[in-house]
């Protein structure tokens, strides 16, 4: 799919999985609730940092650019050395590495660690680029129109302002991990969730997403998951556009009102 597409199923994942959780007694503080569907909705493009023409890879200038070959070679790297006979040989390394559950995991545990041991200014500096990149996903339209400084005023700005906001007894810092030392543990859920849904959202298209690696499935390790060919799409597709994202939209509306506990 689409950068767009991305960040709208990445919000409304995390909009869904606050009303799951306020069914559940644990209800998200609305702080958590914000929060945690814009870093969803930006952390839903980073999958795509191994692709040179991703809106993670132009989101940060030549510093994403850079890392976007880093990830790519990486990638690579990863692909060749694991790949089973049934996998066929690549030249890059688009939707593998960063496409898996295993990348997932490991990034949101990366961010959450990060979290913990930095305090409220390491989660200011997460905050600030999930900002960004949920800028460039969600306001697609007017990000491309607004120069770059632009952007990350505007992500500078929410995250200063989400960040002093958590911090309040009450708001947030402590959900769901409420152990000494687990201040912000839980900002790494909504990175591993945008993450994978991400990688669903790729596994409806026509080159499906391996997302199960390293699990080998017949001869491949790299096995493309995805529904039968007949219900896929093109990334772009009508299908996309005036299927999938108003779905995204009512699904997080919905998702919202329960997590609020409207209903």
């Amino acid at each position: 799919m689409m950068g767009p597409a991305h960040s709208l199923s990445g919000a409304a994942a995390w909009l869904g999985l606050g009303a799951a959780f306020a069914g559940a007694g644990h209800a998200m503080p609305w702080p958590v609730l914000v929060a945690g569907s814009l870093i969803c909705a930006g952390a839903a493009l980073a999958p795509d940092l191994d692709h040179k023409s991703a809106t993670i890879s132009r989101a940060f200038g030549p510093l994403s650019r850079g890392l976007c070959g880093v990830t790519d070679k990486l990638s690579h790297a990863v692909y060749s050395a694991t790949r089973k006979p049934g996998d066929p040989r690549r030249s890059g390394g688009h939707r593998t590495l960063t496409h898996t559950w295993v990348w997932a995991v490991l990034i949101g545990a990366g961010f959450s660690t990060l979290a913990v041991a930095g305090g409220r200014w390491a989660v200011l500096g997460i905050l600030f680029v999930h900002m960004v990149l949920a800028v460039e996903g969600l306001l697609w339209r007017m990000a491309r129109v607004s120069s770059d400084v632009l952007v990350w005023l505007l992500g500078a700005t929410s995250a200063w302002i989400l960040a002093g906001v958590l911090h309040q007894p009450g708001n947030g810092s402590h959900w769901l991990f409420t152990g000494p030392g687990q201040e912000y543990l839980w900002i790494g859920l909504p990175i591993v969730l945008g993450a994978l849904v991400h990688d669903v959202g790729d596994a409806l298209t026509v080159s499906g997403c391996p997302i199960l690696w390293p699990i080998p499935v017949g001869r491949k390790r790299w096995y493309p998951v995805g529904p039968p060919r007949a219900i896929r799409f093109r990334a772009g597709s009508w299908v996309e556009l005036r299927v999938l994202m108003p779905a995204f939209m009512l699904l997080g509306g919905a998702g919202c009102l329960g997590a609020l506990g409207v209903w």
